[in-house]
């Protein structure tokens, strides 16, 4: 196995604001000059194309949809309210874009329109793993809204067939009544972080992927021995970042969690004591997960589903995911419906560490591979 080269990059700014200025817009400055309809349920109806209506099912991952207060949930209201010929249904596959892979492979049906939350290291697997293309190259054309994407953001997908709608950043979050800031990672296999761990499996996690992404950067070839020295220290490996966070570090099973740099806003939203929710930043970094929107190969609801694209990039959708999705927004400018607890506690690395396609084609799978028979079995 080869290492590549991972890129780390400054943060855009200093403090929030990765998406530009990260603040609620009011309601005489309405941020865009370029879409006057961007508040979301102002449309004329009488202006709707022919294909707005029928049931677009999205594909998407489970804190998506459930828990207090979904982004899914406002995204229905909101976009039906917009289009009221329209119906959106939500799925949450188990084993998230290999449901679609594996359907793909048996020549089955891909129950899908619109993929919600697709990663580029979950695009690569699904390529090298489906052997065909599940998903088509993007119209940029009838996506009014994409110009306002910041550039950084931009997926290097070589067929073009996904668009960034948000952007988080993974790393350690931990309880500061027990334990101080892990400064590298190094400090994780410390006696002070014994049995503390809750990590993510990188074969059907998203930000599971993202960490060992990131210990792949940090120590190359030696990043299975990294890991050997987590689980000697009791590092704790479950399925998801719902098993690991709401089901584990939520419930004082664990410590120390692999989550994202946004914690303090969700925990702040949800009252809860802002000690035990302390989010590290080793050596300055965290992983940024760019998280896209891709519409699948042979939808019979293309208009729905290009309309869908285009209303998750308004400036109301973004601000409502960055509350709700506790994400930062991916497109630039003020948002409508960002709550000051993003503003206030939502935090950037000082460096990002990133990774594009081209890093992970060809690489990615054997990494996997290589972390589960070692460290899984």
């Amino acid at each position: 196995m080869r290492r590549r080269t991972f890129v780390r990059t400054g943060a855009v700014a200093a403090g929030v604001g990765v998406a530009g200025c990260v603040s609620p817009a009011t309601d005489d400055d309405p941020g865009d000059d370029d879409h006057e309809d961007d508040e979301v349920n102002g449309a004329d109806d009488s202006e709707e194309d022919a294909g707005d209506d029928g049931t677009l099912r999205i594909a998407t991952y489970s804190s998506m949809v459930t828990g207090e207060n979904p982004a899914g949930e406002w995204l229905t209201e909101a976009f039906e309210a917009e289009f009221p010929d329209a119906e959106l249904e939500w799925t949450v596959p188990e084993s998230g874009i290999d449901h679609y892979v594996q359907r793909t492979r048996l020549g089955a049906e891909v129950d899908a329109d619109v993929y919600l939350g697709l990663s580029v290291d979950g695009l690569v697997l699904a390529d090298a793993a489906a052997g065909v293309s599940l998903f088509e190259t993007l119209d940029r054309s009838r996506l009014e809204r994409e110009s306002r994407i910041q550039q950084e953001l931009s997926f290097d997908d070589p067929d073009g067939r996904i668009v960034p709608f948000g952007v988080g950043y993974v790393a350690p979050v931990y309880d500061g009544r027990t334990h101080s800031a892990p400064e590298t990672l190094d400090e994780l296999l410390e006696e002070r972080y014994e049995n503390a761990l809750l990590a993510q499996d990188p074969r059907y996690s998203t930000p599971g992927r993202a960490f060992l992404l990131w210990t792949i950067a940090t120590y190359g070839e030696e990043y299975l021995e990294y890991w050997e020295g987590l689980l000697d220290n009791g590092l704790e490996v479950r399925r998801s970042w719902t098993d690991t966070y709401r089901d584990g570090y939520l419930e004082g099973e664990r410590s120390t969690v692999v989550s994202y740099t946004t914690d303090q806003v969700a925990a702040t939203v949800a009252d809860r004591d802002l000690e035990r929710h302390q989010v590290a930043t080793p050596g300055g970094e965290a992983v940024r997960s760019v998280e896209g929107m891709a519409v699948f190969e042979g939808s019979e609801e293309r208009e729905l589903a290009y309309e869908f694209l285009d209303f998750v990039l308004s400036r109301q959708a973004q601000g409502e995911l960055a509350t709700r999705n506790v994400q930062f927004p991916a497109v630039e400018g003020e948002y409508v419906g960002v709550e000051e607890a993003f503003v206030d506690y939502a935090i950037e690395p000082d460096e990002a560490v990133t990774t594009t396609y081209d890093d992970l084609e060809g690489e990615l799978e054997g990494w996997i591979e290589a972390w589960a028979s070692e460290i899984a079995d």
